[in-house]
């Protein structure tokens, strides 16, 4: 079975935490995401991948290269301009010409059941079939009126209230009939949900749903993110110890991963399920709690209190620090005595000094300085860093 997975786009929405990387390399439970998506995809069975890209399109080579260590093949095509979904799969249309394939996102995170969603394709006689879940709040997404027979007769793209006559949403994730490349137009920005979905409808065109069951998200913001480490947090099958690991008088209440080399100081608590990473250091009286994904190379000092946060790799961490709910990126240094709120974002390289507060869902872009004694309310761009810029460390 073969797969098609988009990662040509900028990740604009996840900054600052995609100037360093693209979106489909963000560490998540600290192995890039599009990793985790790779592995799925070659348990449901899918053994050819052929992978869009463009944005940083280097580095996911460089993650994954030919996807023998996953037990897939993986082949490469690179988006030299904006094309859209659709467009972007027009692009690999040699590679997709002879079979159905499945299309994925590379910012998606998810345990759904690919296989039966590809034999439902297979044994139905749509040329598309859509992956569709139901979701709380269905604004953001494509929403699919479907009948018992699985036709879709409505599809509308991100509806405003009055027009969400459906909370089944759209995944992006689709099988299609190698015949749809043929309703693509070449070099043109072509999008899936607004452009060939519709088109496909007035034609006539079958468009089948499938309801999938499990998790599913898009990374495409820092809630979601957060929301998928989480996920994969909890999977953790118990407690899991990688080589030395160096604990005094401290408690450890699994499930935990903890890398090689880790070392906790007296009276820490380790709550689980949290990851951390090797070479770690965490001091004396640290309380870290669940849901708390640590990475290599970090050091979190005496006092600190880290619950439910995502921090990257090379971070330093000071005295009595509170972390809840915020994402670090690497190599950030955070001094003593500081708030970090719920929803923070801070980006690489930034150094926050003693006595700061940062307040709920505010972004701090890369290697920004915030002076001591500092309440930071408002997102804080660096103006090195434009719109189109990316800084590869």
């Amino acid at each position: 079975m073969k797969a098609c997975i988009m990662c040509g786009g900028e990740g604009t929405r996840l900054r600052p935490l995609t100037f360093d990387r693209p979106k489909p390399n963000i560490p998540l439970l600290n192995k890039p995401s599009v990793v985790h998506l790779v592995e799925h995809l070659a348990t449901e069975g899918f053994s050819e991948i052929v992978i869009t890209i463009g944005y940083l399109g280097n580095e996911i080579e460089d993650a994954l290269g030919d996807g023998s260590l996953f037990g897939v093949h993986i082949e490469y095509v690179r988006d030299k301009t904006k094309l859209g979904t659709a467009g972007s799969i027009k692009n690999a249309e040699s590679l997709l010409k002879d079979e159905p394939f499945i299309v994925i996102g590379g910012d998606h995170v998810m345990d759904l059941n690919l296989r039966e969603l590809y034999r439902f394709h297979e044994h139905n006689d749509a040329k598309v079939t859509i992956g569709l879940l139901p979701i709380e709040d269905p604004k953001e997404y494509g929403i699919a009126d479907m009948d018992v027979f699985n036709q879709i007769h409505r599809f509308h793209e991100k509806p405003n209230a009055g027009d969400i006559f459906s909370n089944l949403a759209s995944t992006g994730i689709y099988v299609c009939d190698p015949a749809i490349l043929e309703m693509i137009p070449p070099t043109a920005n072509f999008d899936f949900a607004k452009d060939l979905f519709p088109k496909m409808m007035k034609m006539g065109d079958r468009l089948n749903g499938y309801l999938v069951r499990g998790h599913w998200t898009d990374i495409g913001n820092s809630g979601a993110y957060r929301q998928a480490c989480k996920w994969k947090l909890d999977k953790l099958p118990g407690t899991t110890i990688n080589g030395d690991f160096n604990i005094k008088d401290a408690s450890v209440l699994g499930p935990v991963n903890i890398g090689n080399g880790v070392q906790v100081g007296s009276h820490s608590a380790l709550v689980g399920p949290i990851m951390i990473g090797g070479n770690t250091t965490v001091g004396d009286e640290v309380l870290i709690g669940p849901y708390t994904s640590i990475g290599a190379n970090c050091n979190i000092k005496s006092g600190a209190r880290i619950l439910s946060a995502i921090i990257f790799n090379d971070v330093e961490i000071g005295k009595n620090t509170s972390v809840s709910g915020a994402i670090i990126d690497n190599s950030t240094k955070i001094s003593d005595n500081c708030t970090l709120e719920t929803g923070t974002v801070i980006g690489p390289r930034v150094i926050i000094r003693d006595n700061v507060t940062v307040h709920s869902n505010v972004s701090l872009w890369p290697e920004l300085v915030i002076e001591k004694d500092t309440d930071v309310k408002e997102t804080v761009q660096n103006p090195g860093y434009t719109s189109h810029s990316s800084h590869n460390s």
